[in-house]
C-alpha cells in the first residue's frame, strides 16, 4: 500500500490480491464499509465485494443523492456501483468512494477518478498514475488512514 497524509492506496492484479489487502486492513481495524475497491471488472468487483463484505449499492445511492438526480442509463448504473468515468469507460467502485464517484459523474464527471483522488488529499501525479492502473485493467484498495 502507498501512504498518502490522510489515505492508503493499494494496487493490486487479481481479485485473489485484493481480498488479502482487504483483509489484511479489516485485521488492522478498519471497517469493510471504509474501505474502497475500484475496478474496471464489474463481475470481479463484485465478488470482491461479497466476499469482504464492503459495500457497493449503499454507497453508490448516498453519491447519486449527493450529486443530483440522476437519470436514464447512468441512474441505473449507479444503483449497482457502476459509473462511467471519462478518460477510463465504465468502472465499479465499492466502498465510500463509491459516492464521491457518483456524485462526481452526476456533475458531468469532472476530472474523473485522478478528479477524485486529488480531492481525497492523494498528490496530482500519484492520483493520475492511480487512474492509468485502473484503465490498465488493476484494482485499487483505498481505505481512510487513522
Amino acid at each position: 500500500m502507498y501512504e498518502h497524509e490522510k489515505h492508503l492506496v493499494g494496487v493490486y492484479d487479481t481479485e485473489q490480491a485484493v481480498i488479502q489487502a482487504v483483509e489484511d486492513l479489516k485485521q488492522q481495524g478498519y471497517a469493510s464499509e471504509d474501505i474502497s475497491v475500484i475496478g474496471k471488472d464489474t463481475d470481479v468487483v463484485k465478488d470482491i465485494n461479497d466476499t469482504t463484505g464492503t459495500t457497493t449499492e449503499k454507497s453508490a445511492l448516498t453519491g447519486a443523492a449527493t450529486g443530483g438526480a440522476l437519470g436514464g442509463v447512468l441512474g441505473l448504473l449507479a444503483g449497482v456501483g457502476a459509473l462511467a468515468i471519462p478518460g477510463i469507460g465504465p468502472i465499479v467502485a465499492a466502498g465510500p468512494i463509491a459516492a464521491t464517484l457518483t456524485g462526481a459523474a452526476a456533475g458531468a464527471g469532472v476530472g474523473g477518478l485522478a478528479g477524485v483522488l486529488i480531492g481525497l488529499g492523494i498528490p496530482e501525479d500519484e492520483a493520475d498514475r492511480y487512474e492509468g492502473y485502473v484503465k490498465e485493467g488493476k484494482f485499487l484498495v483505498v481505505v481512510e488512514r487513522r
